[in-house]
């Protein structure tokens, strides 16, 4: 089977933007390393790279299916950029659909969804600029600040949680200035920080859970934040699975189902929680993008302490898009 690889790769940032405006995109490790797992199944590969290079190359190029990476650059809706194209062209593809992918970027509209499921999330408001900011926003101290629709921790510091007004219009006006988008402000959930992997279609299921537990200092006052991400090795600690009560983790594998479900999720996706000192799961955004660096990514990680190999989830992911599409597979998916 011919298999084209949809990706965008990091680059350094132009000098007028923030610092980690390309944080989303991949490495070309990771392209590497899926290349490497989909020619070990006996398939062949044609990398065709993101934005006009992709529209270039998926012209000129056959190809049986895409494995979307393609994280797409500019605005809210960068990520169905691709499957946009290849919805258009006919070209079945990986993950996915440009409505899911549109959503999930958008944090708001996210827990909207969720939340009418009926899966916890914090409390939360969305503020466009300064004007819309007042001192009664009816959420309870202390918040924490975010880029409305941005991933990888993009916008999010250390000291993006906040414990007043004052520490929120700081913030506030630095995020908005410096992102040009507006920002999610909500209540800052004092406890764990948990993630959960889902995948599959008809057959979708919970196919890990893992903590990320600070090395340093208090878990109910950590921010997975930028500076954490990029230096993890030293900063936390990933426990998989996370040591909770069997309730809890009941809970967190049933909301991130719901989650998955009510997003329209498909082949995979990685959901974020933090668990309140109710033991309740809340959910924080979801990922049906998730990176897949095989070093670095969360949801391989999280896989890797679950005994599951790098090569299973990568062709659970393709075979599950294939029976999707009613394509045959060499092999059946086991993840």
């Amino acid at each position: 089977m011919r298999i084209g690889i949809a990706f965008d790769l990091k680059r350094k940032p132009f000098s007028n933007l923030p610092e980690d405006i390309f944080e989303e995109l991949d490495s070309i490790e990771t392209i590497e390393a899926i290349e490497s797992v989909l020619k070990n199944a006996g398939h062949e590969t044609v990398r065709l790279g993101g934005g006009k290079d992709f529209l270039l190359s998926i012209l000129n190029t056959q190809v049986d299916i895409v494995f979307n990476l393609a994280e797409g650059l500019g605005g809210r809706s960068r990520e169905a950029h691709v499957p946009s194209v290849l919805e258009l062209l006919g070209i079945p593809y990986t993950g996915s659909d440009p409505l899911t992918l549109s959503l999930t970027l958008d944090k708001g509209m996210t827990k909207r969804v969720v939340g009418s499921a009926g899966v916890l999330t914090p409390k939360f408001k969305v503020l466009s600029d300064l004007n819309s900011l007042n001192r009664d926003l009816g959420l309870n101290y202390p918040l924490i600040i975010k880029p409305l629709w941005e991933g990888s921790s993009m916008g999010i510091r250390r000291d993006s949680r906040v414990e007043n007004f004052t520490g929120l219009k700081k913030k506030l006006e630095w995020l908005i200035n410096s992102y040009g988008e507006p920002a999610l402000v909500e209540e800052f959930i004092e406890g764990e920080e948990v993630t959960a992997g889902v995948i599959g279609n008809e057959n979708a299921h919970v196919i890990g859970m893992m903590m990320i537990k600070p090395r340093i200092g208090d878990q109910r006052d950590f921010i997975y934040s930028l500076e954490v991400k990029r230096n993890w090795r030293e900063e936390v600690e990933y426990i998989s699975p996370p040591p909770l009560s069997s309730h809890t983790l009941d809970e967190l594998s049933r909301s991130a189902l719901l989650a998955y479900k009510a997003l329209t999720c498909r082949d995979i996706a990685r959901l974020d929680f933090r668990i309140g000192v109710d033991g309740k799961p809340y959910f924080l955004e979801a990922n049906p993008l998730p990176g897949l660096n095989p070093e670095t990514g969360d949801l391989p990680i999280m896989i890797e302490k679950e005994g599951i190999p790098y090569a299973e989830l990568i062709l659970t992911v393709l075979y599950n898009a294939l029976r999707r599409n009613r394509l045959a597979a060499k092999s059946r998916a086991r993840v």
